[in-house]
């Protein structure tokens, strides 16, 4: 296959995972703080994102560096992405979440 058809696809590669991975961060803040057991929320989220990333990087890097560094741009690029569509933190939650750090 042509190298650079390669390292095309090893970035987009990362960006589906970096997207897998910054979207279930996302997601997990989200359903993690109004939870009864945050911490489970939040090891389980690790472990998984973290999981399915390292896998991913080794079965796209296939041993070549170059593959490994076009994966990981494409998943910083997507953290840039999910970070802008995302936006920024709606009042809303975080007022439910300064008002569960207090005891009743």
């Amino acid at each position: 296959m042509n190298e650079t058809l390669t390292l095309l696809l090893a970035w987009v590669a990362g960006g589906v995972l970096g997207t897998i991975f910054f979207g279930g961060l996302w997601w997990t803040v989200r359903n993690g703080v109004s939870s009864k057991q945050p911490a489970l929320w939040f090891l389980g989220s690790l472990l998984l994102r973290m999981s399915i990333a390292l896998a991913g990087f080794y079965f796209v890097s296939l041993g070549h560096w170059e593959r490994l560094l076009a994966c990981l741009l494409g998943f910083f690029t997507a953290r840039f992405i999910v970070t802008r569509l995302i936006g920024p933190p709606v009042e809303h939650l975080a007022s439910q979440a300064k008002e569960a750090r207090h005891a009743p």
